[in-house]
């Protein structure tokens, strides 16, 4: 059990690098420093003809970046990224789900289990190539909603959503 202060390592991300209904999921970390999903928040700020200020959230627009990403011939997420960049892909088959894990919230009775977040995505490839340290292959995450909450299985890397009691 986890206390205190939560280390960054134990917020996990994960990809599914699979295409159409194979899931294939992924850790985004190796090589990043950062990976910080950005809100961008739909904030509304209206005046009325008192002078008071009334100011709404009403939606959200959350995205991340993984950059540096370095292809790794035989690595899922490297081929579904190239696949992208050569096909120049648009559209559905840009899709995925990500995965938001909370590993420091275990599950009682499945150690492998942890609270965790799924959301539908559109993976964006933002260019290829890069520097004399190896192939890179940046790309956004786009998430588009659909979110739901459920438990992830560490071991076999599968999400099970929340059930909802009957009545």
């Amino acid at each position: 059990m986890i206390t205190g202060k939560i280390a960054r390592k134990w917020m996990a991300h994960f990809i599914n690098a699979g295409v159409g209904e194979e899931s294939n999921y992924v850790r985004l970390g190796t090589d990043l420093e950062e990976y910080t999903i950005e809100m961008n928040a739909n904030v509304n700020t209206t005046q009325n003809i008192l002078g008071e200020a009334s100011t709404v959230v009403d939606g959200y627009e959350p995205q991340a970046s993984v950059e540096p990403y370095y292809a790794e011939v035989g690595e899922p997420l490297y081929e579904r990224l190239q696949n992208i960049a050569d096909e120049r892909l648009t559209h559905d088959a840009l899709k995925t789900t990500v995965v938001e894990v909370h590993l420091w919230e275990e599950d009682e009775v499945d150690t492998d289990s942890f609270v965790a977040y799924k959301e539908d995505a559109i993976i964006e490839v933002v260019s290829y190539g890069g520097d004399t340290s190896g192939v890179q292959i940046p790309f956004n995450l786009h998430h588009v909603g659909n979110r739901v909450k459920g438990k992830f299985d560490i071991a076999t890397k599968t999400f099970t959503p929340d059930t909802v009691p009957a009545g």
